[in-house]
């Protein structure tokens, strides 16, 4: 038996929307039926923005500091592009011998409450503005420019869906659950009555998805000898 070797399967915007149709019991017919479709995908993976930790979406941002400025673009190259900071360290730099620090996060009312954000010195802390263009602020404000670097883990937005010809660049383990999102949310608004079924498989596919993206780490067990006597 000849098996084919490759290992590239992937829908176009078409095909998601062409399976989501038929797994509502429906056909696709108009080209209305494929903008609405198309809108339904749009939102879908707002949804899965809001639903957490996809981590195919993750960037590494870097942010040279400037002597006395505090705030910074998340995103210089597309400012709506994040969605949110995961974490953050700093690298100082002196005579080309680099050291990193964790920073530490600040909520809206940490960073409030600091009485004078322009102290200057290393920046340890940083607090995310998550308006449509997110910003960063950092505490202590940089003492020195050219010193300093913050490393962002940035959670960004996945491309839009712009035309049926559109590839959505995801794992190959999220097609399943992208399919039954849509075939959920376009059965909302065409047949309702398969809404239920069609909800409980979605979460399903999702829950599926999202463990399989989930860190996994080595796990070490230590045992406590501690009330053991050692000749």
């Amino acid at each position: 038996m000849a098996v084919s070797s490759s290992k590239d399967f992937e829908l176009d915007v078409a095909d998601y929307i062409e399976e989501a149709f038929e797994r509502c019991g429906l056909e696709l017919r108009t080209a209305y039926d494929l903008r609405t479709a198309r809108r339904s995908l749009n939102l879908l993976l707002a949804e899965w923005a809001n639903r957490g930790l996809n981590q195919w979406t993750i960037q590494e941002k870097t942010i040279a500091m400037v002597e006395g400025t505090t705030s910074y673009n998340v995103d210089s190259s597309v400012s709506t592009a994040a969605i949110d900071v995961l974490d953050a360290f700093v690298r100082q730099t002196v005579n080309s011998e680099n050291s990193d620090i964790q920073m530490t996060r600040l909520s809206r009312s940490e960073y409030s409450a600091i009485p004078n954000k322009s102290t200057e010195g290393q920046p340890l802390q940083f607090f995310v503005d998550k308006q449509i263009s997110p910003t960063i602020s950092v505490y202590p404000t940089p003492d020195e420019t050219s010193k300093y670097t913050v490393h962002l883990n940035v959670l960004t937005r996945m491309d839009d869906v712009d035309a049926a010809t559109n590839t959505l660049q995801m794992p190959f383990r999220f097609y399943p659950c992208l399919a039954a999102g849509l075939a959920y949310y376009i059965s909302i608004k065409k047949n309702p009555e398969r809404t239920g079924l069609l909800k409980q498989i979605y979460e399903e596919e999702f829950q599926r998805a999202l463990d399989a993206d989930e860190d996994r780490a080595s796990l070490r067990i230590t045992p406590d000898i501690s009330n053991y006597n050692i000749a």
